[in-house]
């Protein structure tokens, strides 16, 4: 009898064993998939996984969007965006910032990010393309009508800082200005000379316009969709003198939520994530783009 017991106790001891493990397989067998994402997964605590994104300032409502969409794809996961200049992104990153995906609106800063060592280079990706665009107030008190007005004496516009991208692109385009017979020789010139602030992003310029800080400034053709059509009037930049911007996105290579974070890189490039884009004005990128 008293080996019976033994017998007995052992196998409750195994059979417990056996009950436990299963359900600790259980709770960490949990994923999902995002349309056009990989499988995600879920911690066995059951606390959501949260990832950092850093995007650019002008992805701010498209990326919202397929924020909420990804999360409710994904219900283990929570997406946090830091908006802001590429730069200052692209600076907070190469300072060790925790993050898993920047978004940047241009090579230049995604080349920051790979040059800090936490990007591994060919990973990034186009994700999809913008365009340039001169905004004035809707009431439009200095009257511009036309680009050549933006070199008017007296006027007050604002331009974001040459280290923004779209900053960098606004210089572009007074560059190109110097080639073409419809624009004076001086006209470069005349229009830096009436800049009163270089914003640090594309958001803050639009917003000085909206305001009325301003007489004109240049944004992308995406800030000014939803509200911010109602408050401003745009001038458009032809396409030999505009620029269209290319956004690349990786995830890094230190994320701690490594399949979350590429999950939601696959995401923003799939169909689904690119019809959310192109619904707030963006150029989509071809399938092929680097």
């Amino acid at each position: 009898m008293p080996y019976l017991s033994k017998f007995v106790s052992s196998y409750r001891l195994a059979l417990l064993s056996i009950i436990a493990c299963a359900a600790t397989l259980t709770a960490c067998s949990g994923t999902t998939t995002a349309p056009g994402a990989t499988a995600t997964s879920v911690p066995a605590s059951g606390a959501p996984a949260t990832i950092k994104v850093f995007a650019a300032a002008s992805l701010q409502d498209a990326f919202s969007e397929i924020g909420r969409n990804y999360e409710a794809a994904n219900p283990g996961v929570k997406v946090a965006f830091n908006f802001a200049g590429s730069q200052q992104l692209a600076q907070q990153i190469a300072q060790v910032a925790p993050a898993d995906v920047f978004a940047s609106a241009n090579k230049a800063q995604m080349t920051v990010a790979i040059q800090s060592g936490r990007v591994v280079s060919g990973t990034e990706k186009v994700f999809v393309r913008n365009r340039l665009v001169v905004v004035v107030p809707r009431d439009n008190p200095a009257k511009l009508q036309t680009l050549q007005d933006l070199g008017k004496p007296g006027l007050k516009l604002v331009l974001a800082a040459k280290e923004v991208p779209v900053g960098q692109y606004a210089l572009d385009y007074l560059t190109k200005t110097l080639k073409d017979s419809s624009f004076t020789p001086g006209y470069r010139e005349a229009v830096l000379k009436n800049v009163v602030s270089y914003e640090d992003s594309v958001k803050s310029v639009l917003t000085k316009v909206t305001l009325g800080e301003a007489d004109g400034g240049i944004v992308y053709t995406t800030d000014i969709g939803g509200d911010a059509a109602a408050k401003v009037t745009r001038i458009d930049i032809p396409d030999a003198l505009n620029t269209v911007a290319t956004y690349p996105i990786a995830a890094l290579k230190d994320s701690t939520q490594a399949a979350a974070a590429t999950g939601f890189v696959d995401y923003v490039l799939s169909d689904a994530g690119q019809k959310v884009l192109a619904g707030y004005g963006f150029i989509t990128a071809p399938k092929d783009a680097k």
